[in-house]
Parts: structure tokens; C-alpha cells; sequence
């Protein structure tokens, strides 16, 4: 007569078939106040992952992780949340709020933007994340040319130089 497995070396079954596990923790990225439009790509994944769909839990979720300084700035939606579209206008008004505008991208790209420690395709993305799509692919291949290092002006940097972000 053969005898029954060890139950605690056997792998774990659920009493039913229809068992679904209907919450999953979300793992938040640190808030990213430089690029609110690259958090919340972060966390739309998380979203994903976790398979939370509704708008009104995203919004929460949201302004639940939020650092008061942020919140403080958003407090106009906070406190009068739309019936509708709460999590896509919480977004919205974060990014609006908290991106540089045009006028500020382009000054900001005028002044002398140092490259620091990046490696000459990091500063060039940096650029061209400055420029933003309508800045010329000539213009930045000028400006970022001429404030690379001497220790790069003898090389050849044929990196191509384009505004879109591949």
C-alpha cells in the first residue's frame, strides 16, 4: 500500500478551480517631479501589472503617494475632483504643472548646458530632450558639437542627430 505524500511537500492547490486572486500590490516608483511624464509611464505599468482599471482607484492611488509640497500644488483637484476622468486629469494637471514650458526648455537649452559627467550620447539626448521636437536636427547638432569637451573635438561623433527620442 503506497503512502500518502508529506502534505507540506506537496505544491499548493486551490480548494476550487475558480479560485482568482483579486489584488495584487502596487510597487510606486518615487515620485519624479522633473519628469511627472515618465512616473506616471512607471506607473500606468504598475497599474497594468496589478490590473487596476478603475479611474477613480488610479486617482487615489495617485494623490495617496503624492509628497504634500506636490500635493499642495494640485489641491484646486484634490478638493473638487470631476465626476469623470479624475486619474486622467489629476495627470494632466501634474505634468502641466510641473514641466518646463517651451519658453523655459528653449532658455534653459540656450544657456550653457554643461555636460558634466554623461558621455557624449547622454548629453545629446539630454539636448534633444531640452530642444523638444521643434528645435532643428541642424541647429542641435551644432549647438551640441560645440560644447562637447575639447578632449572630443579630435574625434569623429557622428552619432545622428535627430529630435525624435529613439
Amino acid at each position: 500500500m503506497q503512502k500518502d505524500a508529506d502534505p507540506s511537500t506537496r505544491p499548493y492547490q486551490p480548494p476550487d478551480s475558480s479560485f482568482t486572486l483579486n489584488s495584487v500590490g502596487i510597487r510606486f516608483p518615487p515620485f519624479w517631479p522633473g519628469k511627472p511624464s515618465v512616473w506616471f509611464a512607471q506607473l500606468e505599468e504598475q497599474f497594468a501589472l496589478s490590473k487596476v482599471a478603475q479611474d477613480a482607484t488610479k486617482f487615489y492611488y495617485v494623490i495617496s503617494h503624492l509628497d504634500m509640497k506636490y500635493a499642495a500644488e494640485l489641491e484646486d483637484v484634490i478638493t473638487n475632483p470631476p465626476p469623470t476622468g479624475r486619474y486622467e486629469r489629476i495627470k494632466i494637471e501634474l505634468i502641466r504643472r510641473l514641466s518646463l514650458s517651451e519658453e523655459q526648455r528653449a532658455r534653459q537649452l540656450m544657456m550653457h548646458q554643461e555636460m558634466g559627467d554623461r558621455r557624449p550620447n547622454q548629453y545629446l539626448r539630454h539636448l534633444r530632450t531640452l530642444a523638444g521636437p521643434s528645435v532643428p536636427s541642424d541647429f542641435l547638432r551644432t549647438l551640441w558639437t560645440d560644447r562637447l569637451p575639447h578632449k572630443y573635438s579630435g574625434h569623429n561623433c557622428n552619432i545622428a542627430v535627430t529630435t525624435d527620442s529613439s
